[in-house]
Order: C-alpha cells, then structure tokens, then sequence
C-alpha cells in the first residue's frame, strides 16, 4: 500500500519511545465519528519529527513529494538521502516523520478483549481475533 489514509477519524500520538526511537499513533473507536476499530500506526527509527498531539480528521501518510522535502531540507537542515524517508501525517502536509517505513495495524475493537494495543510486543502477532496490517511506501 503505497499511503494510509483514514479519514473522518481522530487520531493522536500516544507515545514516544526515544531511547528506541520509536513513535505511536493511535484511533481508539469512537461514537462520535461512528468507528468500530482500533487503528494504531509504528514508525521506527525516528530522526526527526514535527507532530500535532492530534489529528481530528484521520491521517494520510505518505513520502513527502519533491516539493514538500524540497521545503523540509531547507527549514531543517535535511540531506538528499532522508527523501526517501520523511513522511508526511497529515493530509494538509503541515506534520512530516523523518524515520523508517511505517506500519500500520487495524482491527475490530470489540474482538480486541482486555488486549490495549495492537503493537506489544509481549503478545503474539498476528492475534487470535482478526486484525488487518501493512506498511507505507
């Protein structure tokens, strides 16, 4: 899947790691917006970052156009070799992830029993309850 992009849904950072570097997106289900599933998002390897702590309506991440990085590697000191890396979050280009490839998983919240996230590494992948995944790019 070259993008992911869910829209109509909030979406907001639910944690950083960064001794490992690693930062989490999250779509809880919600009445409001009138979602059933749980969506979390993974990027590893995160250089550099420029993050709302939400995303009212959904995400759409993407490689950063030509255009875009153009623009980021001036305002941030960026090399020819992070283009294929930096990412764009959501679908106005205001927030970009430089890091590796992300990964994405989805899955019914109901199906989910007492299990809180999707990406834990102390639980098996893929679940016992059926759950979607797949990268960026």
């Amino acid at each position: 899947m070259p993008d992911f992009i869910r829209t109509g849904r909030l979406f907001r950072v639910v944690g950083f790691n960064p001794s490992h570097r690693q930062l989490y997106l999250a779509s809880e289900a919600l009445a409001v917006d009138g979602t059933t599933t749980h969506v979390e998002v993974y990027f590893g390897h995160v250089e550099l970052m420029l993050l709302r702590p939400y995303y009212q309506d959904g995400v759409h991440i993407r490689r950063a156009t030509a255009q875009e990085f153009a623009t980021l590697s001036e305002r941030h000191r960026l090399t020819a070799e992070d283009a294929e890396y930096t990412w764009m979050v959501d679908p106005e280009g205001d927030s970009f992830v430089l890091s590796g490839r992300p990964s994405w998983r989805e899955a019914e919240y109901a199906l989910m029993g007492d299990r809180e996230a999707l990406y834990d590494a102390s639980l098996p992948w893929p679940p016992d309850f059926p759950a979607e995944s797949g990268s960026v790019g």
